[in-house]
């Protein structure tokens, strides 16, 4: 038991079905009016690497990031509660990079600075020695989830699939609500505010399950966004590029360029995710059926991958 956060001794407040609808209805309400302010100070013009063709507000993840922070310790009992508020300062540091840019080293320093909060917070104990691995592990899953976030609803969409098999139902409905703005045509982005909250909150959650296949378990869950960051990572990394320099190398960018709309893409990813997180809710007694399924996937994945359909450019855009 960790005594950094309230242990949830008292049962929620909300229930799970109300969370949900409330932080939907509360991010939407939210968005429409930040907005109107987005479009003023962040907005996103397109140019040769992008994926939308008018100028798009972003920075809309603040919607969802505070909704969901705010909701999460009302409806769910115990630390995980309190993980979005955890890493609400990164999502402000997300936002000010959204406006300012930030150098690489600030960005850095800030999502080290969350990952060893949520390190202190941890319900799945990290031996010393491990620490470093766990670090460099949750920035990781951070950065990944920010890269993926380059298509119209693909983030979103896995992520409250993500969060609701993690059980955090305020944060999966605070996601849906900031959907029915993010579905193509998009309205707004969610910017850096959003993309690296969301990942810190999947990589806290990681942490505070019951043991070691429980917190991998949730991660494999992620495969379909972590997976498709790591091989771009790796791919970059064999060819001596540098990992963090914009790309257009992602599964979902060259299937995009290949002619799938992002809708298209972004139900391949979302339900990709959903049936990997009911196969973990069948886990529970025996790991093959996720397995089973991972493996399926990354099968399938490696297809598309090779896919000489698929255009296979290395110019920059949106890592």
């Amino acid at each position: 038991m960790n005594p950094l956060i309230p242990q949830g001794t008292v049962p929620p407040l909300l229930p799970p079905w109300l969370g949900v609808a409330l932080a939907c209805l509360a991010t939407w309400l939210l968005l429409a009016a930040l907005i109107p302010w987005l479009r003023r100070s962040l907005l996103d013009h397109p140019n040769h690497r992008s994926s939308h063709q008018v100028p798009t507000p972003r920075g809309g993840g603040l919607a969802f990031v505070v909704v969901g922070s705010v909701l999460s310790p009302l409806c769910v009992q115990g630390p995980a509660g309190w993980v979005p508020l955890l890493c609400l300062p990164l999502a402000l540091v997300g936002l000010w990079d959204d406006r300012v840019n930030l150098p690489a080293l600030w960005r850095y320093g800030a999502q080290l600075a969350t990952a060893l909060a949520l390190v202190a917070v941890a319900r799945l104990p990290v031996p010393l020695v491990l620490l470093p691995l766990v670090l460099i592990a949750i920035t990781a899953v951070i950065n990944f989830v920010n890269f993926m976030d380059g298509l119209d609803g693909l983030v979103a969409l896995s992520g409250a699939v993500l969060m609701a098999a993690a059980g955090l139902w305020p944060v999966a409905g605070a996601l849906l609500g900031f959907l029915l703005w993010n579905w193509n045509p998009a309205r707004v982005f969610m910017g850096d505010v959003g993309s690296t909250w969301l990942g810190a909150v999947l990589a806290g959650l990681a942490l505070q399950q019951e043991g070691a296949w429980e917190s991998v378990s949730l991660l494999l869950v992620a495969f379909p966004l972590l997976g498709d960051a790591l091989v771009c990572v790796l791919r970059r990394l064999w060819a001596g590029q540098p990992v963090f320099q914009a790309h257009r190398l992602h599964l979902f960018q060259r299937l995009q360029g290949a002619g799938w709309s992002h809708p298209r893409v972004a139900l391949l990813y979302g339900l990709a995710t959903l049936v990997l997180a009911l196969a973990r809710g069948a886990s529970h007694s025996s790991p093959a059926p996720l397995l089973l399924l991972v493996g399926i996937e990354m099968g399938a994945a490696f297809k598309l991958e090779t896919s000489s359909a698929l255009p296979f450019d290395g110019a920059t855009g949106k890592g």
